[in-house]
């Protein structure tokens, strides 16, 4: 199907101007709301990255990488590295704050190839953050089968029992997404207090609780000394870059909040202040409640054969009931159902800004724009859909689950890298500084720091989690990342006729790019990712 075609915006005088309506820096007439502000989008960010509950939700995994010592230094390390990427984001976003993020800023750091980098930066990003939407779909499923398991000893959960759980949770925040818009800013909000009221009741308990009822605490030396590699690996060095995916994981979403640009005032200031914001409350709370965990377990087995859901036993263990298990299980829960709430916030806004460039099937029906609940209620319908899909996957085999899950930390970052390689190669040239800009050296460093960090990693978190593999405990992520960077392929050779790419709008009259959304006095230009 050919796009309708956009109202081109290139010399336009002022009353053409103004009958087109508002123009953002996408080139696209600004049709959301700017619902959110500074504080708003910040609680978006810290949500929907929700890092504490995240690692806690996989703590067991990076035990095995070095035990605690090394939870705690890879945690450190792989928060080093997302300072990097996060600092290379936050430049582009405030550069170029359009709600397609990546996807905008790859088809014009690449120049003449940005019409076919920023299509495969935009879709694989998509796909990571549909697939990282899941993936706490299926915590939160967890955490609550967890929290019934808790007063019902001779409770079996199965797969369905985390499914159903996983639907609800997938389906009540999609249509709080789709019917919700103007309330978003207060959830995100509510559930920047609970991230952080959370994580700090549950510091204070874990680290309060063993004291007041006698037990011992874990000695200093098997927190912070006592290295235990049980990963087959012979290397105590590469089990420690291995086991820093966990950590990736948990952190990896600095570029949620960029997908909100076109929904704040004064973007191109607000979003990199937000994901300084995001990242630093991140980090801290991480690392914070991981030592707390870590010194509340004394029984390091019951935890390793509890199954899905460690850390309900590491509770228990901390205040020696299942009550307050079950109080520090709704703790994380609260903010484990908001960060859902913001993955398919992210996810549907990325899917919407493809499908108004013609990137996706069906274009014209998930590009539109709700008229009553003024937001993308098509595309985020379908994300909902999808991860239905993926539920059912779940259900047939968690091994083929989890290889979608396992890709989520290639995805993103290829898509960064999609990105940022081409600014760096092109000498920064390709992009006016937006408030937010690192120059001279600085900006040299950082971006090849990122990359390199990115290239490296990207391959050795493909490598098996242990030693020997079979068939459940093999790393599928090569394997998906290929698969699906073989899709998008296949569907740009279909696409590519009538795929329209992002345009960049600039204002002659002051020289600098917009960034408020706002038409300039006289002329504005577009240019063309060609």
């Amino acid at each position: 199907m050919v796009p309708e075609k956009q109202p081109d915006v290139h010399a336009l005088s002022v009353t053409e101007t103004a009958a087109v309506g508002e123009v953002n820096v996408s080139g696209h007439r600004q049709e959301l709301h700017r619902n959110f502000g500074l504080w708003s989008v910040c609680g978006v960010g810290i949500v929907t990255g929700n890092t504490w509950a995240a690692l806690g939700g996989s703590i067991v995994v990076v035990l095995s990488n070095g035990g605690p010592p090394g939870a705690i230094y890879e945690l450190l390390a792989i928060s080093v590295f997302y300072v990097f990427v996060a600092a290379s984001i936050a430049e582009l976003a405030s550069a170029m704050p359009a709600s397609s993020g990546v996807y905008h800023w790859s088809a014009i750091t690449a120049g003449r190839y940005g019409r076919c980098s920023g299509f495969f930066a935009g879709w694989l990003n998509f796909l990571a953050w549909l697939i990282g939407a899941a993936s706490i779909s299926l915590i939160a499923g967890n955490q609550t089968v967890a929290m019934y398991a808790a007063f019902h000893p001779g409770f079996v959960a199965r797969k369905w029992h985390v499914f159903v759980s996983y639907l609800v949770c997938t389906w009540v925040s999609c249509v709080t997404v789709m019917f919700a818009n103007r309330a978003l800013p207060m959830l995100a909000n509510l559930g920047m207090f609970f991230v952080i009221a959370g994580v700090t009741i549950t510091v204070i308990i874990c680290s309060v609780m063993p004291h007041v009822r006698g037990t011992t605490y874990a000695s200093n030396a098997s927190v912070w000394k006592d290295w235990d590699n049980e990963t087959g690996y012979s290397s105590d060095g590469f089990a420690f870059l291995a086991g820093m995916l966990n950590g990736a994981y948990a952190l990896g979403t600095p570029d949620c909040v960029s997908h909100l640009a076109e929904e704040i005032p004064n973007p191109s200031v607000n979003l990199p202040k937000a994901i300084i914001g995001q990242m630093s409350i991140g980090i801290v709370t991480a690392i914070v409640y991981l030592i707390a965990l870590l010194y509340a377990i004394h029984d390091f087995s019951a935890v390793a054969e509890s199954g899905n859901l460690p850390i309900a036993e590491i509770y228990r263990q901390a205040t020696g009931s299942r009550g307050g298990s079950l109080g520090l299980l709704i703790l994380i829960f609260l903010p484990t159902f908001l960060c859902c709430i913001g993955g398919y916030i992210t996810a549907g806004r990325m899917f919407w800004t493809l499908s108004r460039d013609n990137a996706t099937p069906f274009s014209s029906h998930h590009a539109r724009v709700h008229p009553t609940f003024r937001n993308p209620f098509n595309a985020t319908l379908f994300c909902g859909l999808l991860a239905t899909v993926l539920g059912c996957i779940y259900v047939g085999s968690s091994t083929a689950f989890n290889a979608f899950v396992g890709c989520f930390v290639q995805l993103t970052t290829m898509s960064y890298l999609i990105a940022i390689l081409p600014h760096l190669l092109s000498r920064r040239a390709n992009v006016t500084p937006g408030w937010f800009w690192m120059s001279g050296k600085t900006g040299y460093v950082v971006n090849i720091v990122t990359c390199l960090l990115i290239v490296v990693f990207d391959v050795i978190f493909c490598f098996p989690y242990a030693l020997p593999v079979n068939a459940q405990s093999m790393n599928y992520s090569s394997l998906m990342t290929g698969g699906l960077s073989l899709f998008v392929a296949a569907w740009w050779f279909v696409r590519q006729s009538t795929y329209v790419g992002p345009k960049s709008v600039l204002m002659q009259n002051e020289g600098k790019r917009m960034t408020d959304g706002q038409v300039g006095d006289a002329t504005a230009a577009t240019r063309y990712a060609e």
